[in-house]
């Protein structure tokens, strides 16, 4: 049975087997295999049935999209949490435009430039972009937990008032503001209405985001429709003109708000025009992009957690508190069980489930049973969701355990690894670690603090939507 104590075997004991599985028949293979990950199996059961066919973690298969978006749909997949670790060794393997998967979206969608997320480590803009971005989350990193606390009671308020007008809350749509709000304000410390965006940042970035991504998705329609559907989202992209508008009025927004930061960036050799199309994407995409599927998938679990969780939740959350004198970053930090039950969020749903790479070098990966070769320039997948429930590394690994992470337990945190590295490594220039990561588990923390410091429970409604939920408020009891 797995535990905190798990270590990988050795790969030197390992037998070498060459990597099974098949891509099918050139055209057919791929259309079939899209049909099964998008309609017929749906994204887990594809993997899960794969593995079970030819009793391998490590195989290969078609990746989505295919068609004219990304000819080549041919991935060596790793689902398992010994291998997918491989995709983090930026000495074995090169992140170069596949941060969306086998294709690369039009740069015109980032205003004819490659941002740094699309940049491999070995680029030399891609350490001063992120040294770039560091110096913009450090320098706010004092203002964040007012600005951010701020912004939630306004989040909080109309939740309130949408359950009282109408017995249940848009908690996307509220989200989604927040988001918004909240990290405009972070990096310009300007309000967006204070701007040509107003009130419309939210629908500019989802209206963005998803021309980027809709070869990677599906729109929910009848089962007739399937195949109709496959072939106009994934046989040609979504040009960038069609969301141009949007794009110009989030780039001249941050641009006309941010002249301090953007001063910075022309100090460091970065140009201001570059730099300000790297913080359209850092806002839009990584920031925005990122925590608005994020707080759903938070709510989802620890509302599944129930009144039993809640009430554990609050206890520790308002005595820490107490104690304390306030929500300081000391108090976050003796919260363990509000700790854990973020890890454990992100740990069985992470937000990005998807990894790519291309090998550097020919290399040899390992999974539990064997190891195997991977050719130079082959391309590499990783699906997270099955790395981080692998149940030869975690105990009831498809079980939400809110305190997992306590104590001997924190141990398995190498294991959890939603920010393109393990959860205890750290950012740097050099890697491809997300900038931002210890922040976001901050702030998942800060927000289950502010939510039990206002109520006790909460019921809701969820539907899958994208990589993330739709999540509807039903009740939220304040606290007595």
């Amino acid at each position: 049975m797995a535990s905190s104590s798990y270590e990988p075997a050795s790969s030197t004991n390992l037998p070498l087997k060459p990597i099974p599985g098949s891509y099918g028949l050139p055209i057919i293979g791929v259309l079939h295999d899209r049909q099964d990950y998008f309609y017929n199996q749906g994204r887990d059961k594809y993997f899960a049935t794969r593995i079970e066919k030819y009793n391998s973690t490590v195989l290969r298969l078609n990746m989505p999209p295919g068609g004219f978006i990304a000819p080549d749909p041919k991935v060596i997949a790793l689902l398992d949490g010994v291998s997918f670790p491989i995709l983090f060794d930026n000495a074995k393997v090169e992140k170069r435009d596949v941060f969306e998967g086998t294709y690369m979206p039009s740069t015109e969608f980032f205003g004819g430039y490659r941002p740094c997320a699309f940049q491999d480590t070995t680029e030399p803009s891609h350490n001063l972009l992120k040294r770039f971005i560091f110096y913009i989350l450090s320098s706010k990193h004092t203002n964040s937990l007012p600005l951010f606390s701020s912004n939630l009671s306004k989040h909080f308020i109309d939740l309130d008032k949408q359950l009282a007008e109408n017995h249940k809350a848009n908690f996307n749509c509220s989200i989604d503001a927040f988001s918004f709000n909240f990290f405009f304000k972070l990096i310009t410390d300007k309000s967006p209405t204070e701007t040509k965006i107003g009130n419309c940042g939210p629908i500019l970035c989802q209206t963005w985001l998803a021309a980027q991504l809709a070869p990677l998705g599906t729109a929910g329609l009848p089962k007739m429709f399937n195949c109709l559907e496959d072939i106009l989202l994934r046989t040609v992209p979504v040009p960038a003109c069609a969301v141009k508008s949007c794009y110009n009025k989030l780039y001249e927004g941050l641009m006309e708000a941010g002249t301090t930061v953007l001063d910075e960036a022309e100090r460091m050799g970065i140009t201001r025009e570059e730099a300000c199309h790297n913080l359209a994407f850092v806002l839009g995409f990584n920031a925005f992009g990122g925590l608005s599927n994020q707080f759903p998938i938070l709510i989802k679990w620890v509302g599944l957690g129930g009144p039993g969780l809640h009430k554990k939740l609050a206890g520790e959350i308002r005595a820490v508190v107490k104690k304390k004198g306030g929500v300081t970053f000391a108090a976050l930090d003796e919260m363990t069980l509000t700790k854990s039950a973020v890890y454990e969020v992100l740990r069985i749903e992470p937000t990005v489930p998807y990894q790519y790479a291309r090998a550097r070098e020919d290399l040899v990966v390992s999974s539990h049973d064997a190891s195997f070769k991977i050719n130079k320039g082959e391309m590499i997948f990783g699906y997270q969701p099955f790395a981080t429930k692998d149940p030869k590394i975690f105990e009831n690994p498809e079980e939400f355990v809110a305190e997992r992470f306590i104590g001997d337990g924190e141990k398995l945190l190498k294991h959890v690894l939603w920010s393109n590295g393990r959860e205890t490594d750290n950012a740097t220039p050099n890697n491809k670690i997300c900038p931002a990561k210890n922040l976001v588990v901050l702030w998942c923390r800060l927000y289950l603090v502010e939510f039990f410091l206002r109520y006790d429970t909460f019921t809701f409604d969820f539907k899958p939507f994208g990589v993330s939920h739709r999540i509807t408020i039903k009740s939220l009891t304040k606290s007595k």
